[in-house]
């Protein structure tokens, strides 16, 4: 039995490695994405850097989620880390922007197959009665991700060089690999079908239209060009025929007979709707702290660790309480102080004092936090081993969906809210008197420190004003999101992890 436990103990730090990777990736380039950009140029093209490793990621999660199911979690799971370290390798070499896309990709396809399989794995693979805890844990990694990302990819690109935000991943990697492919044995049998291969051509051509149309419209083109409407046409397109092909499937990627458990459909709508809250929150509150106050983007995840610590905190304790409490219990005070958290957010202006953004930071992450870990586990508890995989990637990947849909419609309100704000402080003669390098519409390049000393006080006022304003307004339209989660919440039912005590559980698959 000890030597049980110690292969589980090494399984599950195997795993959380995996997700570390995966998690840690975007926010740890994103922090290097400045220099790379001086290096490679390119700056026309960055934005497809961040997408193709979304793209790719978020068409693999529900693929790799049902191959899971099909042929067995392991198998999966190496190739995800075996082709991450891959694409990590190839990202270091690049020496065009182009290039670093392409590898990106690569990088998106294993991404896509780790986080998934590595929740089904934990709740395969332990016991019931640790299952919740582990499940806190693994939700705690999501967390911490997003703080240390930031600061690690800020410190890598100073002091040694950019290559190295994709090469410390290998070690890492290795290390995950050898955890995984030598001390995980899987006994679950596994039911091999035909694969899906019309619902994945769907599938993956549909959400690359849509991840394309969300990032270019409004940047590279016009939401109203051609190119735009006709990559959201395709999407329209191929989800229709998605939907066909599903339903007709034997073994389709995603069963829509799944959303007919409440427990099922209440958790993906939460993880969606909260996703889209919190990722404006992390997204806004940087910049007007940078604006307001005159802090770096570079201590980005110093800015929101007040929040990030707040998320740890009830994906921790949330796990923990899995077992003696409802899920439901969980999640309605929690999502209830991320949408209390929305609104204090609203109330924040060019007066407001540091300490009093930091509350409310702390109330958003104590809000989001527990859907990291709890409803991971909602989503995978009403169904046999053979299905757990699609249940936890389908979860994943309407939680990706749901951030960049959030990212992008935020991201449009507070646009145009702040040019029609800019518009009404200035006048065309302030305008055009602008000094050289400013340009209304980047509020992160105008705000930059070494910018905001070349900017005359009373001009720089109106810009933090008109900046301020408009996220406020954008946290206004983001307590839609974060309610609407919370009132799907209510819709949980009364399952509590322990319920699942004697559950499909093998000693031996340790």
């Amino acid at each position: 039995m000890s030597a049980q436990r110690k292969n589980v103990g090494i399984v599950v730090a195997g795993l959380l490695l995996g997700i570390l990777m995966a998690s840690m990736d975007n926010t740890i380039v994103a922090t290097a994405m400045g220099t790379i950009v001086g290096e490679l140029g390119g700056l026309d093209k960055f934005v497809w850097v961040t997408s193709a490793y979304m793209v790719a990621e978020m068409a693999g999660m529900p693929i790799f989620g049902k191959l899971s199911d099909m042929y067995g979690r392991k198998k999966f799971f190496v190739f995800g880390i075996l082709v991450f370290m891959l694409g990590s390798i190839l990202c270091g070499t690049a020496d065009s922007i182009v290039q670093l896309s392409i590898y990106r990709a690569i990088q998106g396809i294993g991404g896509g197959a780790l986080v998934p399989i590595a929740f089904t794995i934990m709740f395969d693979a332990v016991p019931p009665e640790s299952r919740g805890k582990l499940g806190g844990l693994f939700g705690a990694v999501f967390g911490m991700s997003s703080i240390f990302g930031p600061l690690l990819g800020a410190y890598i690109t100073d002091y040694i060089q950019w290559e190295w935000v994709f090469y410390i991943n290998l070690p890492l990697g290795l290390i995950a690999f050898i955890m995984i492919a030598f001390f995980y044995k899987e006994s679950v049998q596994h039911s091999k079908q035909r694969i899906d291969w019309g619902g994945a051509v769907t599938l993956v051509g549909g959400v690359v239209c849509l991840m394309f149309a969300l990032e270019l419209g409004g940047k590279q083109y016009a939401w109203d060009s051609a190119v735009i409407l006709g990559l959201f046409a395709g999407f329209a397109v191929l989800l229709v025929a998605f939907v066909f092909l599903e339903r007709a499937a034997q073994e389709p990627i995603i069963k829509f007979s799944m959303f007919r458990d409440r427990l099922y459909w209440s958790s993906n709508a939460i993880a969606m709707f909260s996703g889209a809250a919190f990722v404006t929150a992390s997204i806004y509150i940087p910049i007007y702290i940078q604006g307001v106050f005159g802090g770096k983007s570079t201590d980005s995840g110093l800015v929101l660790l007040p929040m990030m610590l707040g998320s740890v905190v009830t994906a921790s304790f949330g796990g923990a309480l899995m077992m003696k409490t409802t899920f439901r219990s969980l999640m309605i005070p929690t999502l209830a102080l991320l949408t209390v958290g929305n609104i204090l957010l609203t109330t924040l202006g060019v007066e407001s004092h540091r300490y009093t953004v930091v509350i409310f930071m702390i109330l958003v992450g104590l809000g989001i936090g527990a859907s990291f870990s709890v409803l991971s586990n909602a989503a995978i508890f009403s169904f046999p081993p053979q299905e757990r995989g699609t249940a936890s990637a389908t979860l994943n990947f309407l939680r990706s969906l749901g951030m960049t849909i959030g990212i992008t419609v935020f991201g449009i309100i507070q646009s145009h809210t702040m040019m029609n704000k800019f518009a009404s402080l200035f006048t065309a003669e302030e305008t055009s008197q602008m000094p050289q390098g400013v340009n209304l519409s980047d509020p992160r390049a105008i705000l930059a420190p070494e910018m905001r000393k070349h900017i005359p006080a009373d001009i720089l006022d109106k810009i933090t004003s008109g900046l301020s304003d408009s996220i406020t307004h954008t946290f206004a339209w983001a307590i839609i999101p974060s309610a609407l989660a919370l009132f799907f919440a209510f819709f949980m039912g009364r399952s509590k992890l322990s319920e699942m005590e004697h559950a499909d559980y093998t000693p031996s698959s340790h």
